[in-house]
């Protein structure tokens, strides 16, 4: 299947023999543009790179001035990643132009790749994206300006890569990259909103001492504390529908076999799809960390939940049925572009299946039969698209 083999094409460029490594600009994504921008002319798109490095190809509409759908992922990926995530959303919306064959519709189709959505080489994600809704702030661009000078661009174009205001809609298909969708035997999977998420960390202070001397009913041990406070956190997130908490991170000083640990940091990742129950189940989970010893709470990062939008939802629902497939709406627990896009334009997602729920990872994959099923909805949508707008 040909959105499959372009993905295992594009994966040679690299910048780790052996792995599949593409970050922000790097060496390898001149040729990643180089055969994704053949593809989208053979297509019959008109092919461009704007000064962040997004690859677009645009399909003409049936009569000037046309509204404007995009339909794209990105480009880039982590270290050592597979070969699907992000790139399938652009192999796919390369394809459903292609099976136009020439028919123009009453709407442009931009096809784009975005070129950085991970985050990876300057710790701050979705730079493509940013930069086609206009969200670029000035120290990113400060920070970015080099990276973009030595791939042959120019800084100051980054203003001019905005989208105008004829984009009426973005879909981005996507890896579900996680195992819902397998435990239902599902194909496909309508996202209607990108998860929020609360980043938390909590310091217990105890009392550092000898762990061989010390008897059990004298100990403040920071790390016990800790413990109990993990706990209490997945008992929150499995008593409350719909949420995911993990605590991840832990650090413990001093950190010796034999010495009672008196101060441990731990990190909280919270996410839910509507906020004010995120937000309550933080609240609750920061309460239940003071019970055993003194501790200090703060709040590292908080990312309002992103909705889809009702209409395209809708309209995807409609394509998935009408090619045969279940309807199944889900969250998506990970951030995408689209999350970033649906801050200006109406967005919607349609998931694929994760084989194994693998992810981020050399065994990441797909089945013919998921890419097949979701270029039917693809081109159904497109039909309904193309006679509503």
């Amino acid at each position: 299947m040909r959105a499959i083999e372009h993905c295992r094409e594009l994966a040679q460029f690299t910048e780790e023999p052996g792995h599949i490594t593409r970050t922000f600009l790097s060496p390898p994504m001149r040729g990643v543009h180089e055969l994704v921008g053949r593809w989208m002319r053979e297509a019959g798109c008109e092919v461009a790179v704007d000064a962040v490095g997004n690859i677009r190809g645009v399909y003409p509409a049936a009569r000037p001035n046309a509204p404007r759908l995009v339909i794209g992922s990105h480009l880039d990926t982590v270290p050592h990643a597979g070969a699907f995530d992000g790139i399938l959303g652009v192999t796919l919306a390369l394809e459903l132009v292609a099976a136009l064959n020439g028919r123009r519709l009453h709407s442009e189709i931009e096809i784009v790749g975005f070129s950085e959505e991970e985050g990876v080489r300057f710790g701050t994600p979705f730079i493509g994206s940013r930069a086609a809704v206009g969200s670029l702030d000035d120290d990113l661009l400060h920070r970015i300006a080099p990276a973009v000078c030595d791939f042959g661009l120019d800084p100051a174009a980054i203003p001019d890569a905005a989208w105008q205001e004829n984009v009426r809609a973005y879909l981005e298909f996507h890896i579900e990259q996680g195992p819902v969708l397998e435990s239902l035997d599902l194909p496909l999977g309508i996202v209607t909103a990108i998860a929020g998420q609360t980043r938390a960390e909590v310091e217990f202070q105890g009392h550092a001492n000898h762990g061989g001397t010390t008897p059990m009913h004298l100990r403040h041990d920071a790390l016990a504390a800790a413990a109990e406070w993990i706990l209490a956190v997945e008992d929150t997130a499995r008593k409350t529908e719909g949420l995911v908490a993990t605590v991840g991170k832990v650090c413990v000083d001093p950190g010796a076999a034999n010495v009672i640990p008196g101060h441990v940091s731990a990190v909280a990742d919270v996410r839910h799809a509507d906020d004010a129950v995120r937000h309550n189940a933080v609240a609750r989970i920061l309460e239940a960390a003071s019970r055993r010893v003194p501790c200090t709470t703060r709040i590292l990062h908080d990312q309002s939940a992103v909705p889809m939008d009702p209409h395209l939802v809708a309209m995807l629902e409609h394509a998935v049925c009408v090619s045969g497939f279940p309807v199944h709406r889900m969250t998506s627990g990970a951030g995408h572009d689209a999350m970033i896009v649906a801050r200006r334009f109406p967005a919607a997602m349609l998931f694929l299946r994760s084989p194994g729920g693998i992810s981020h990872h050399p065994d990441e994959s797909v089945l013919a039969g998921d890419v097949t099923a979701a270029l039917a909805a693809g081109a159904a949508f497109l039909e309904q698209w193309s006679a509503h707008v």
